[in-house]
Order: C-alpha cells, then sequence, then structure tokens
C-alpha cells in the first residue's frame, strides 16, 4: 500500500495504489486544516492534466494562449520549428536595441513553459544569455518560438500507463556552442520507463578543450542527476535493478569513463573521470555509445531543421492533443 503527497503551499496532489487509503488521508487533512477536494487531478500551477489512451498528457495551453495575448502575437502565422537551423546568436551589438523589460518578462514566461514543453529548451536556454542588453534581433527570435507555439497549442508530455520504472538516460553537448564565450552547452533527457521526466540544458561554466571533453563533463553532470533519481526511486520502493544505460554519441567519451587508466589529455578532468568510473565499477551506470542520428538529447542541444525536429519530439513523448489520430 503506497500513498504520496505533493503540496505546494495550499495546492496538493494525493497519489496511491489504493483509493480507500487516500479517501483516509484526505479525511484526516480535512479534518486538521479543512481541505477542499476539488476530484480527479486536471489542473495544478498551471499545468493542464489530460487522460488518454495512452495515458496522461501534461500541457500548458491556457498559460501558452496567455503568453501569446500578452505579446500581441495571438495572430502570428504559425512556424514548424522554435529555431531557424543553425542558428548562432551572438550579442549583435549591430542591431537596434528593444524594450529589456518587455524581453526578459517574455523570456522569463518561456522558462516556466519548459515544464511540459522539452522542445523550446534550446531556444529558451539561448534567449536567456542576452537578459543583459537584448536587441531586436534577439526579440526576433523569441517572436519565432512564439510562432511555433502557436503551431501546436494542445502539446504537451506524455505519462504512459504502460511500462516499467527502468531508467535509461541520453546525453549530448555541443562543443564551443556559445559564440562569444566559446563555452559548450549540456544536455541530458532522462526517462523513466517511456517517460520523460528530467531534461535539462544549460551552459557549461568553463571552456572545453575538446569534444570528448565537453561530452565527458556532460556526464558527469547526468550521472550526479541519475544518482539523485535511484535515490528519489529508492524511498519510493521503487529502486531500479541493474545499471542505468547512458547513452552517447561521442565514442572517446565512453572509452574514458570505461577505461581505469588516465591519460595526459584527460588530467583536467581527473574528477569527473573518477566520479564516472566509481559509478561504473559499482554497476550503477553502463555507458553505451548511439548513433548520432537516434540521439534523442540533439532536440535541446542545437537548433534542428523541420524534419528532424518532428522526428525527435516523437522520439521523447511529446504528444499533440489536437493532432488528427
Amino acid at each position: 500500500m503506497y500513498v504520496a503527497a505533493l503540496i505546494y503551499v495550499d495546492d496538493v496532489i494525493m497519489v496511491g495504489n489504493n483509493d480507500a487509503k487516500i479517501h483516509d488521508v484526505k479525511r484526516h487533512l480535512n479534518n486538521r486544516f479543512s481541505i477542499k477536494d476539488l476530484g480527479p487531478l486536471k489542473y495544478f500551477l498551471g499545468i493542464e492534466v489530460a487522460r488518454t489512451n495512452e495515458g496522461l498528457v501534461l500541457s500548458q495551453q491556457k498559460y501558452m494562449f496567455d503568453i501569446l495575448k500578452d505579446s500581441g502575437q495571438h495572430g502570428c502565422r504559425p512556424n514548424p520549428s522554435p529555431m531557424e537551423q543553425n542558428l548562432h546568436l551572438d550579442e549583435a551589438i549591430d542591431s537596434p536595441p528593444v524594450d529589456v523589460a518587455q524581453y526578459r518578462r517574455l523570456i522569463g514566461r518561456l522558462l516556466y513553459l519548459q515544464v511540459t514543453c522539452p522542445d523550446i529548451a534550446f531556444a529558451v536556454n539561448m534567449l536567456s544569455q542576452f537578459l543583459a542588453n537584448p536587441c531586436k534581433r534577439h526579440m526576433d527570435s523569441a517572436i519565432r518560438v512564439l510562432r511555433y507555439l502557436k503551431s501546436t497549442p494542445g502539446q504537451g508530455i506524455l505519462l504512459p500507463k504502460d511500462g516499467d520504472l527502468s531508467l535509461k538516460d541520453f546525453c549530448d553537448a555541443d562543443w564551443s556552442g556559445c559564440s562569444f564565450t566559446r563555452c559548450s552547452r549540456t544536455c541530458y533527457l532522462i526517462f523513466l520507463g517511456e517517460a520523460l521526466v528530467p531534461w535539462r540544458t544549460k551552459k557549461q561554466s568553463v571552456v572545453s578543450r575538446s569534444s570528448a571533453e565537453a561530452e565527458y563533463r556532460t556526464m558527469a553532470t547526468t550521472v550526479s542527476e541519475i544518482l539523485w533519481l535511484c535515490w528519489l526511486l529508492h524511498d519510493h520502493e521503487a529502486a531500479p535493478v541493474g545499471p542505468t544505460p547512458l547513452y552517447c554519441d561521442n565514442n572517446a567519451a565512453r572509452q574514458i569513463a570505461n577505461n581505469p587508466v588516465f591519460h595526459e589529455c584527460t588530467k583536467h578532468v581527473e574528477m569527473d573521470c573518477y566520479f564516472i568510473r566509481e559509478r561504473v565499477e559499482s554497476n550503477e551506470i553502463e555507458p553505451l555509445y548511439i548513433d548520432t542520428k537516434h540521439q534523442v538529447a540533439d532536440i535541446c542541444i542545437k537548433a534542428l531543421g523541420a524534419e528532424r525536429f518532428r522526428f525527435l519530439l516523437g522520439k521523447i513523448g511529446v504528444r499533440d492533443l489536437h493532432a488528427p489520430s
């Protein structure tokens, strides 16, 4: 028997595998705090929950329409992808400035929209670098994200009702992806069964001297997140069995993780090497190679063409509630 409560201020979600026990907990809470039972979960902190034949779809349609309306883009022309392919934004000092407060407000709202939209994670991460001094070129790119959102109003993350509780992870790095700091970008997507649970796109804090180094730093960040998830699942009596596969499309990084001998070229990432190898030797992590064309983390690490972008959307469990069946 299992019952858990997710609490944020005065909003509470109750989950469990025994309806009678859930009702008992609700009754106890009501006696102590006088709660209001709103029935089956439909809306929580701006996140809409829809039940389908496949499972639950989490989306933010109302919040998305509010962003479009407040930005004056409610009637804009839709776009099939959030960012132009292979676009690399820089400080663009030759472009006219824009309203800083307006730009910051828009990017801040898009950051929260990422809760159910991993497909805009790369674009928002890129645009967030220019909050201090945005210009028209940056605002135009942000408007393109809104035009993409206009084309996918009911899109969200699918949490399948079938599947096991095993973890599998995909990580990737965009070596020297930042055009003006030359820092690489880290990205990972972690699946619990077939459900995409956490994902992240973030610029690394140091400059990597090779693509293998950038990928290896990404692997270390991903392993930290995997360990935290494993501990969380263990607390909920659902710990995964066996090593967690970690898919990386860089053979050099994978071989460093499996090689017990340090070389001259790896001294500057020695702590990461020890950290990952320790987890490999304890059979918690298993680094595996995956071909770049099957690397789903690409969707959060670079600006893709529309065809490749739509292909990867289906792979990470993004569904459009209004798409024809």
